[in-house]
C-alpha cells in the first residue's frame, strides 16, 4: 500500500467508504464488519463514516458505531473521518442542519460512538443555506481548539467555500470531501485547488455511484480498454487515474463485500503510462 497525508497524518492512498454498510440494502452485521476487516487486512488506514449513515429506524449514528465496533481490538493505526451537519431521512432529501448548537453537539455524540477522547478527522457535511457559511465553520474551529476533534475538512462545497473555511480555520483546513469520478468531473477545480493548496482532496462516489458505473465501465469505454491492457478490473484503473490527478487526492470509493475492498486497494500500486493517463483524461 502506498500512503498520502492528511493533515499531520500518513493514511493509505485509498480509503474505504463505510456508507454502503449501513444505508437501505445494506449487507449483514457479519458481512459488514469482514468488509472493515478486509480493508485493514489489505493495508486501508482511512475510514469514512458520517452520523448520517444510518436508517430512521436505527437513529443517527449507526455507521460510525459499526465502524468503531469493527475497529475494536485492532491493532492498526486508522484515521476514522466521520461527518456531521446532514440528518438522514428514509425516501431522502435529508435535512441540513448546519446551526454551531447542532454541529457542537453532533460531533460529541459521534466522539461518543467512536468510542474516541478525540475524532481524528471532523467534516462539515454540506452547506446549510440557511446558516452563514462562517458561523458553521467557526463551530467546528471551537471543536478543534476544545480538543473535540484532532482535524477539520468539509465536504460538498465550491472553491470560495474551501477558500472561506481555512481563513475562518486559521489555515487548519486539512481536507475537502466532494463527488469526483469519470463520469462526474464537475469538482476538477475544487481539486486542483486543493491540490495547490495542499489540502487532501477526498473523492466520494470515485466509481460514479449507483447508476453511472454501467456508464463508465461499458465495454468499449476507455476505461475497460486500459484495464484489458493492463489485465485488471476498471474500476481499479479508475482509482488509479483518479489518484494520478494529484499527491493529495485521496478516493474512498465505497464497499459492501471484502472482494470489492481487496480490488480498490490494488489501484495504489497501479502504474498509468503518460498515454493511458492522457486518455482516460480526455473529455
Amino acid at each position: 500500500m502506498k500512503y498520502r497525508r492528511i493533515g499531520d497524518v500518513e493514511v493509505s492512498a485509498i480509503g474505504l467508504g463505510a456508507m454502503p454498510l449501513s444505508l437501505p440494502g445494506r449487507p449483514d452485521r457479519e458481512r459488514a464488519i469482514a468488509t472493515i476487516h478486509a480493508a485493514l487486512d489489505v493495508g486501508i488506514t482511512l475510514i469514512d463514516t458520517a452520523d448520517a449513515y444510518t436508517t430512521d429506524a436505527d437513529g443517527p449514528g449507526h455507521n460510525e458505531i459499526l465502524v468503531a465496533e469493527a475497529l475494536r481490538g485492532r491493532p492498526e493505526e486508522v484515521l476514522v473521518a466521520t461527518k456531521g451537519g446532514l440528518l438522514y431521512r428514509d425516501g431522502g432529501p435529508w435535512d441540513r442542519n448546519g446551526t454551531p448548537a447542532h454541529l457542537k453537539k453532533a460531533a460529541r455524540e459521534s466522539r461518543a460512538r467512536l468510542g474516541v477522547d478525540a475524532i481524528g478527522l471532523y467534516q462539515f457535511h454540506r452547506p446549510d443555506p440557511g446558516v452563514p457559511y462562517e458561523d458553521s465553520i467557526g463551530a467546528i474551529r471551537e471543536l478543534v481548539d476544545e480538543g473535540v476533534i484532532r482535524m477539520a475538512g468539509i465536504s460538498n462545497v465550491t472553491v470560495a467555500q474551501i477558500a472561506l473555511a481555512d481563513h475562518v480555520l486559521g489555515g487548519r483546513l486539512v481536507s475537502v470531501q466532494n463527488q469526483f469520478s469519470p463520469a462526474y468531473r464537475s469538482s476538477q477545480g475544487e481539486l486542483d485547488y486543493c491540490v495547490d493548496h495542499e489540502i487532501a482532496f477526498l473523492p466520494w462516489s470515485p466509481l460514479g455511484g449507483i447508476g453511472r458505473g454501467d456508464e463508465v465501465f461499458a465495454a468499449g469505454s476507455v476505461f475497460t480498454e486500459v484495464a484489458l491492457e493492463l489485465d485488471v478490473s476498471p474500476q481499479r484503473v479508475a482509482l488509479a487515474w483518479e489518484l494520478s490527478l494529484g499527491h493529495c487526492v485521496v478516493p474512498i470509493p465505497g464497499a459492501s463485500r471484502p472482494g470489492t475492498v481487496t480490488d480498490s486497494a490494488g489501484a495504489a500500486e497501479l502504474v498509468l503510462s503518460g498515454d493511458q493517463k492522457a486518455r482516460l483524461s480526455a473529455p
